[in-house]
Order: C-alpha cells, then structure tokens, then sequence
C-alpha cells in the first residue's frame, strides 16, 4: 500500500495549485492620509515582508501574513519623522514593525471586489479590521488594492495630538511568485 501511495504522490501534487506569492517592497506603496490642523497631510512606509497565500477559486484558503518597517515612515519632513518614530507614536524602537494578518477573506456583491478580515497590530495594540479590495493579475502574480480607516488612538499612536483621530491608509501590494 505505501508503494502504490507513493508512485502516485507525484500525480497527486502535481494537480494541486501552489498559490503561495510574496509582496514586493518595490512596486507596492503604503501610504496614509490625516488631517493635521485640519489640513490632509500624509505619508508612507516602506519595508513590506510577508507571504499571501492566494487563489481566486478558493478563497478560503487564502491568507495574508505581511508587515512594514514603521521606523520607515517618511512625511517628506524628516524632523516631523524623527518625533514619529519616538514612544509617544510609533515606538519603532519598542516596537519596529507594523503588521497585518487576515483571518479570512470573501467575495463581495460588486464584480472584482474582494473584503479581506483580520487582525492589525500597531505598537502591540492589536485591533480586528476589515476592508474591501481589487485583485489585478501582474505578470507572475497580482496587485492588491484597497483602501481602510482607523482610529490612531485605538493603537496608543500620538497621544492627545492636534492631529486627527482617524486616519486612512492606502495600500497597492504587489505580490510575485
């Protein structure tokens, strides 16, 4: 019985999808947005590790586990990203990456739009989100994107800051194989 099991093993794995991608630092962007004297201002973070385990025909299956460098973030400013990255906001000493795993994801009502379900967690503050999203096939993988709010003080980020609580981040993953 073990010979048999293991002459068709081959057949067997050679039938399945590995679907298994990895984001690409370069290429994505993660940006976020928020109002600072009620003005839009904005930045973004680079650093993007992780793995996407992904195929549109079995979404159950699919995952995401990624994280950025939060001492990576970039205003533009590099005196305002010096204060960011101290305790009172991101603590990327205490605290260097700002990660995200999904605990589902599902179809939605509208063609090509995908919610994603999971877990942030900033400054070891974890909070559940949820967010819908496109996936664009790319060459040897996809594009992900898709656009989320959160609340800074929910993560103990800023503290009593003139900036606002809500913020909105934006994220354009791409992902290889």
């Amino acid at each position: 019985m073990k010979q048999i099991i293991l002459l068709l093993l081959p057949a067997i794995m050679g039938n399945m999808v590995w679907a298994q991608y990895k984001p690409l630092d370069k290429g994505s962007s993660i940006q976020f947005t928020i109002k600072n004297f009620g003005i839009n201002t904005g930045g973004s973070f680079t650093g993007l590790q992780g793995e996407i385990n992904f195929d549109s025909h079995d979404l159950s299956a699919a995952k995401v586990n990624v994280s950025i460098d939060a001492g990576t973030i970039n205003t533009d400013n590099e005196t305002r990203d010096e204060h960011l990255r101290q305790d009172t906001y991101f603590d990327v000493k205490d605290y260097p990456r700002i990660s995200f795993v999904s605990t589902k994801i599902t179809a939605s009502d509208k063609t090509g739009v995908l919610f994603i379900f999971g877990k942030l967690t900033i400054k070891n503050q974890t909070r559940e989100i949820s967010f819908p999203f496109t996936v664009t096939p790319n060459g040897n993988g996809y594009l992900f994107k898709g656009t989320f709010n959160i609340n800074r003080k929910d993560f103990g980020v800023g503290g009593t800051s003139i900036i606002s609580n809500s913020l909105e981040v934006q994220l354009s993953i791409l992902a290889t194989k």
